[in-house]
């Protein structure tokens, strides 16, 4: 379905929406660039690339770029071979360029060849994954923290150790307060306000909250290190003074070159498999190119580098965010991207007072709307082949020590899997009559017969009784392998003949180079090919008659 509006026509939805999308990004960019060994300001501008540029371009409505923890080990490890920073930042345009190719030469088909079960997988996957990583800033937990990169990666169940004994009643209350606010709002009853998106109420409660608990008990309060944290700049210079620019001779050295390469490849494969999750979220059900994806993330990762941003990739993380806080076009992407370049220049000192938990709670009713229990419960009667590799890719996306992409090619092995068995299981119809002067088998090929059923037909072809006839039958076959085509040839020429077994073949293109017997033409019914082929022998037209009606 063609979006047949601008961008500007649901103005207020998507400047709402924006800003909540733009409340959880924050942290996460500061986040990914100190758990990657970057300046902390290096996540902030990838995040404004992402969404002011790449949300631009993109033809995407409701994905949101940005710095993504699926590369956090890749960079940590360019930055750390590479010896700076700064020579690291050539690796980023080149990764950007790389990108810019693999879109040109359409390679954004890439991401058709997932099964919906896999997709559905990853996002449950990462609706888990969400709800456990939040859970140290929803109680107010601070020891042992690695970041807020987490909430994209897998659970890591070291972070949740010792939560119990370190909780902060404070963050509790306002986790549960804003939880609580954001399901009351999603009900009927509140339907005409809903314009008004939750989170944004849920960031305004939390708070609002934490000052009451400042001039009320005390004990409840949350001091800094529970808020949002961000440098506040001293001048207009001391801003601008936070970029870095790459070293353009890292260009020379051939480890840029192969980081770059590594980038583009697992960014690509992140973003395309993203834009497939996010797509299947949108409520009018919108197709987004792959290619044209592939494209404005080029743009995006060699401004990146050019300006001292991280890496930039489609996150579902916050597209699926932008999508439950109501957005309707790319607009609210593009704020996102404004109101991130706006807040560290101008206003960190507000964005200070907001509350982790409130934001968590945000997160956690997120995931939760991706991996809630009707979506596993509706995969499960839809069928075992659909189930096993869903619940499988869940699971295994949201284990730390496997992860998005791991998970996702884990779920692909179970579907492959499935899809061969299936495969193998259905190469013929097989009918067999039996009368006291006659026994004939009816063999009639599927549409497709790849090199899988090679056994099957084998195995079937050496249990037809000797003495006995077989119809082979290729009519409905529009594709045939070639071992399974030796099988056959081999079964008439010199099995059947040892076996005194009579094969009639039927169907079969010129092409394949089979010995039909008789005269037959494709208008014909299928008894009448039947009769045709046998009138050389004349006795069994009535069984093959019964056969037919069989």
């Amino acid at each position: 379905m063609k979006n047949n509006f601008s961008i500007f026509s649901n103005f207020k939805n998507d400047i709402l929406s924006g800003a909540i999308v733009f409340l959880i990004a924050l942290p996460l960019c500061l986040g990914i660039a100190q758990a990657s060994g970057a300046p902390l300001f290096s996540g902030i501008v990838a995040g404004i690339v992402g969404g002011v540029v790449i949300g631009s371009i993109s033809s995407s409505s409701f994905s949101v770029s940005g710095p993504a923890a699926g590369l956090v080990a890749i960079v940590i490890g360019a930055i750390s071979e590479l010896g700076t920073f700064e020579v690291f930042l050539c690796a980023v345009i080149l990764a950007g360029i790389f990108q810019l190719l693999l879109g040109f030469v359409k390679a954004g088909t890439f991401a058709n060849f997932f099964p919906s079960s896999v997709i559905e997988g990853m996002l449950a996957g990462i609706g888990l994954t969400i709800i456990f990583k939040q859970l140290p800033d929803a109680v107010g937990f601070t020891g042992g923290r690695t970041g807020l990169l987490d909430a994209e990666r897998g659970i890591n169940f070291n972070l949740l150790a010792g939560i119990g004994n370190n909780i902060h009643w404070g963050a509790v209350t306002i986790t549960l307060s804003c939880i609580a606010l954001l399901i009351v709002w999603n009900t009927k009853f509140f339907k005409k306000l809903q314009k008004i998106p939750a989170g944004l109420l849920a960031v305004l409660l939390g708070t609002l909250l934490n000052f009451w608990f400042l001039h009320s008990t005390g004990t409840l309060h949350l001091e800094k290190q529970y808020l949002v944290q961000l440098e506040v700049p001293s001048s207009f210079n001391a801003f601008f003074s936070q970029f870095s620019w790459p070293e353009f001779s890292g260009f020379k050295n051939p480890l840029v070159w192969q980081y770059g390469l590594i980038i583009a490849v697992v960014a690509s494969i992140e973003t395309l498999l993203c834009i497939e999750a996010t797509d299947k979220m949108d409520p009018q059900k919108r197709n987004t190119s792959g290619n044209k994806e592939l494209i404005a993330q080029g743009v995006g990762n060699t401004l990146s580098g050019l300006i001292g941003g991280l890496p930039i990739t489609s996150v579902i993380v916050r597209s699926s965010a932008n999508i439950n806080a109501g957005a309707r076009s790319k607009l609210s992407t593009i704020v996102h991207g404004i109101l991130l370049l706006i807040c560290v220049a101008g206003i960190p000192v507000i964005l200070n007072m907001i509350p982790k938990a409130a934001l968590a709670s945000i997160l956690i009713f997120t995931g939760f709307r991706l991996a809630k229990p009707a979506i596993f419960i509706h995969m499960y009667h839809v069928g075992r082949t659909e189930f096993i590799p869903f619940v499988v890719t869940a699971i295994a996306v949201a284990l730390p020590f496997l992860g998005l992409l791991k998970g996702v090619g884990l779920g692909m092995l179970i579907s492959i899997f499935y899809l061969l068995r299936s495969n193998m299981r259905i190469p013929y119809y097989y009918r067999r009559i039996q009368s006291k002067h006659e026994d004939v088998t009816k063999l009639e090929l599927a549409q497709e017969v790849s090199f899988l059923n090679k056994g099957s037909i084998k195995q079937t072809l050496a249990q037809i009784p000797s003495h006995s006839s077989i119809i082979i039958d290729a009519s409905k076959s529009e594709y045939i392998d070639y071992d399974v085509l030796e099988v056959i040839r081999e079964f008439y020429k010199v099995h059947a003949p040892d076996r005194n077994i009579e094969v009639s073949l039927t169907g079969f293109r010129n092409d394949y180079r089979i010995p039909q017997i008789g005269n037959v033409h494709f208008k014909m019914t299928e008894l009448d090919q039947m009769e045709n082929v046998t009138r050389k022998s004349g006795k069994h037209t009535k069984l093959l008659r019964e056969l037919n009606n069989a």
